[in-house]
């Protein structure tokens, strides 16, 4: 499929389950922020940003395309213990396109940004491209919904908050919207059928005229120039509440339908429960508890609020932190975040979390099991489930293994959905995790 002119060219999804397929780029050679200043050809800009191979410097400095708002990391640093095993890299496996290939092969031919082993707290491997270094920060996307979950799971743990109830019980004004029918464990599923559908080709979709713009990490004309005083839809929320109606045609709780406008629900429940800012309340009930090297960022909509559906940026080792905590059910360095049965309830499976699945047919094929509380599960057994995000962010945990996978990518193509670059990575933190002991 061919990219869009300039006016359309950076409005493609920003959630982990589909996306607008951009032309394989892969063979493309050429110098990115060449100069000083940078040559016309080669300057990143807000059109561009997810563009390759724009990307590969764009999404380790999203703070130059993008508004932010930072994330300070607070408390003593904990500090990973780097022991490699250079064997890693060696272990072999077919890709996904049947081939065999080492490990160190796959990231060097899939637009590997940054990949890291952790086992407790020691670095079994690590390595970084095109620019990334432990020291950047790098765009998680939509793995940001599962950081996002993790954050509501806090204030259902203190029973601020219940899963039967309405999102509109805690904001007024959702309702009369698509919102008011469904549960928070409907929205934490995705499986709220609001018929608000993402277009991304579509110059007169709803996500180009209201979406698009009021998130502000798409380029359409004039999106920036709009004022509160005078646009009615002028942030996420304003969308969220004013715009999306229910798809009478279906039954909330019984599709699994991917919707960035779910997590950003979620990151509005979180603030208005909380009376905090999503921002505020990652950086005091998560982020400062994590022991992280480095500060992190989010990219904010047009009213400065944090998108809680794709705009978390952190460094891998502090991606991996989080991970960890995850991995070892909500707690970390013997402080619990979250509650062990928050964490738990991801991988608690029904057999109507995997029949939504299954009967998606956007999924046939893939090994996704299910989707539970925005994260992705590929084997409740193993406790083997991931954070994902588009153009190949991807924080994966195995309980079995005992091991976190964190890696950040610049793949061309953004969506996960059939593609051989995402999925060869995902099988090599399947190898991984079966080889190491």
């Amino acid at each position: 499929m061919k990219l869009l002119t300039n006016t359309l060219v950076a409005v493609l999804i920003i959630c982990g389950g589909t996306a607008f397929a951009q032309d394989d780029l892969s063979s493309y050679n050429k110098k990115v922020m060449d100069g000083f200043p940078p040559t016309a050809e080669s300057q990143v800009t807000f059109g561009n940003y997810r563009n390759y191979p724009f990307s590969e410097w764009a999404f380790r400095n999203a703070g130059a395309p993008l508004n932010v708002v930072m994330i300070p990391r607070a408390g003593e640093i904990y500090t990973l213990k780097e022991n490699y095993d250079s064997r890693i890299g060696k272990i072999e496996l077919k890709d996904a396109n049947g081939e065999n290939k080492t490990v160190d092969k796959i990231l060097e031919e899939c637009h590997t940004d940054g990949f890291l082993v952790l086992k407790g707290n020691e670095l079994m491997y690590e390595r970084y491209f095109n620019g990334l270094t432990k020291d950047y920060q790098h765009i998680w996307f939509s793995a940001t919904k599962s950081l996002t979950s993790t954050a509501f799971g806090i204030l259902v743990d203190q029973g601020k908050a219940n899963l039967n109830d309405s999102p509109a019980k805690y904001i007024p004004e959702l309702k009369g919207s698509g919102f008011e029918r469904v549960t928070i464990q409907n929205v934490l599923d995705h499986s709220t059928s609001i018929d608000f559908k993402e277009n991304y080709t579509d110059p007169n979709s709803d996500f180009l005229k209201y979406y698009g713009p009021a998130m502000n990490m798409a380029q359409i004309p004039g999106g920036r120039d709009a004022k509160p005083e005078s646009t009615e839809i002028y942030g996420v929320y304003d969308f969220i509440s004013k715009f999306i109606r229910p798809d009478t045609n279906e039954i909330a709780g019984e599709v699994f339908d991917y919707n960035s406008a779910n997590s950003d629900l979620l990151g509005w429940l979180i603030s208005r429960i909380s009376g905090m800012s999503y921002d505020q309340f990652i950086q005091q009930n998560i982020w400062a508890k994590l022991g992280t090297d480095h500060d992190a960022y989010i990219a904010v909509d047009r009213a400065y609020m944090g998108i809680a559906t794709g705009g978390f940026n952190s460094t891998l080792r502090d991606a991996a932190h989080f991970g960890s905590m995850i991995l070892n059910r909500g707690n970390f360095n013997g402080q619990q975040i979250v509650s062990a049965a928050w964490v738990d309830a991801t991988i608690n499976l029904t057999a109507k979390d995997k029949a939504k699945m299954n009967n998606n047919t956007r999924y046939a094929g893939s090994q996704w099991i299910a989707y539970k509380n925005m994260w992705w599960v590929l084997d409740e057994q193993k406790g083997e489930y991931a954070a994902v995000g588009i153009h190949g962010q991807v924080i994966y945990i195995n309980r079995k293994a005992g091991i976190v996978i964190a890696f950040f990518s610049s793949q061309p193509v953004a969506s996960a959905a059939g593609n051989s670059v995402f999925w060869s990575k995902i099988l090599a933190c399947q190898k991984i995790a079966s080889e190491i002991k």
